[in-house]
């Protein structure tokens, strides 16, 4: 890896993942995650106190493509966060999906600043630039990891700069990539869908 990784073996970490928006940032740049390959690079740069997953879930489905990856991730290591989506037409009569999880990974995260030193956020989303900064006033540093090399750049500029430190996706995969094509226990070629935030 050709830039130095901002870790330090030491410290207690904590993982955010931003489910819809990780998945995004990876499908940009061509390849899928293999989330038991994410969690053992996670645990191998510090001390993992918690790796959490945030996405919403269409309830009222017979069988959402999502759930035997949201299914993997509940019993493989990282705390899953869901809630049901909500479904609304706009004013031009289009059926939309609401589904954020700002709120959600912000309260969890402000709830475990104070037991970590390094905080590593996998999502680009530019409304987490306040809570980065909340979060930085405690002491704690904070890692972006989203891409700036799809077209447009998958990271707001704004959270980039907040930032401590900013990585690449592209700079992991050869970490974390799923090699099996035909699909694996981790069900990463499960859909995450991308929702709008309202």
């Amino acid at each position: 890896m050709p830039q130095a990784l901002p870790f330090y073996k030491e410290d207690k970490i904590a993982a955010f993942i931003d489910g819809a928006n990780l998945h995004a940032a990876a499908k940009s740049l061509n390849f899928e995650i293999d989330y038991k390959k994410l969690l053992e690079w996670v645990s191998g740069q510090s001390r993992l106190l918690r790796a959490y997953y945030y996405t919403a879930l269409m309830e009222e489905q017979d069988y959402s493509p999502l759930r035997p990856l949201v299914d993997w991730l509940d019993y493989n290591g990282y705390s899953l966060v869901t809630k049901p989506t909500k479904e609304y037409t706009d004013d031009q009569g289009r059926r939309k999906i609401k589904g954020s999880m700002d709120i959600e990974l912000a309260i969890d995260m402000m709830e475990i600043a104070d037991r970590v030193d390094h905080i590593i956020l996998f999502s680009g989303d530019g409304n987490f630039k306040t809570l980065v900064e909340a979060v930085q006033r405690k002491g704690v540093r904070l890692t972006v990891i989203s891409t700036i090399l799809s077209n447009p750049s998958m990271v707001a500029d704004e959270l980039r700069r907040q930032a401590d430190h900013f990585i690449d996706l592209s700079a992991l995969e050869q970490y974390i990539i799923r090699s099996d094509a035909q699909g694996s226990d981790t069900h990463q070629n499960s859909e995450e869908p991308a929702y709008i935030d309202v």
